[in-house]
C-alpha cells in the first residue's frame, strides 16, 4: 500500500524547496510505477527516461537509479526563480509516456510521488550510498557495480552555508 492509498490520504505533500543562503538545494525523488510493474530496467526505458529528464531542463538530474519498479533521482532547480518540483515532475512523466517504446504499458507512473530536501551534505552522500545499494539488497545485482540502471546526468555539487 502506497500512502496515497491510504483512506483520507489523497496524495503526498510537496513543499517548495526551502531556500538558504549560500546552501545548495538537493532533492530526493522516488517515483513508482503504476501497480509496480517492472518496466524500466531495459535498454529502451531507460533511455526513454533519460532523454525525457534532458529535455525538462527546468531541473537538473545528478545521481539515478532505475530499480524494474520504481525509480530514485536527485535533482536541483537549473535556474531560480525554480519551477516547482511537482509541474516539472508532470512534465518529463508525460514526456517520457508519450515516446514509451511499448504502448501496451501504459499507464506508466503512479500519479503521486515521494520527494524530499536534503538538508546537508552529508545526507546526500549517505542517501546515494542507500540508493545505490537497493539493486544488492534486492538481490538483482551482485555488486553495485554490476547495475547497468544507474548513473549521473549532472554532478550535483553541495554547498552549505559559511
Amino acid at each position: 500500500m502506497t500512502p496515497t492509498d491510504q483512506p483520507g490520504r489523497r496524495s503526498l505533500p510537496h513543499l517548495p524547496p526551502r531556500e538558504l543562503a549560500n546552501q545548495s538545494i538537493v532533492i530526493h525523488v522516488i517515483q513508482v510505477v503504476h501497480r509496480r510493474q517492472p518496466l524500466l530496467a531495459r535498454v529502451e526505458a531507460a533511455r526513454t527516461i533519460l532523454e525525457a529528464w534532458q529535455r525538462a531542463d527546468y531541473w537538473l538530474v545528478g545521481r539515478y537509479v532505475l530499480m524494474p519498479d520504481h525509480l530514485h533521482l536527485f535533482c536541483a532547480p537549473a535556474r531560480f526563480p525554480s519551477t516547482p518540483l511537482k509541474q516539472w515532475m508532470a512534465f518529463w512523466r508525460a514526456d517520457a509516456t508519450r515516446k514509451w517504446p511499448w504502448p501496451r504499458e501504459k499507464p506508466i507512473w503512479q500519479k503521486d510521488f515521494f520527494d524530499r530536501q536534503l538538508r546537508h551534505g552529508e545526507n546526500y552522500t549517505a542517501k546515494w550510498n542507500y540508493v545505490l545499494a537497493n539493486p544488492v539488497r534486492a538481490g538483482l545485482a551482485a555488486s553495485v557495480e554490476d547495475w547497468p540502471w544507474q548513473g549521473e546526468l549532472h554532478p550535483l555539487m553541495w554547498h552549505d552555508a559559511v
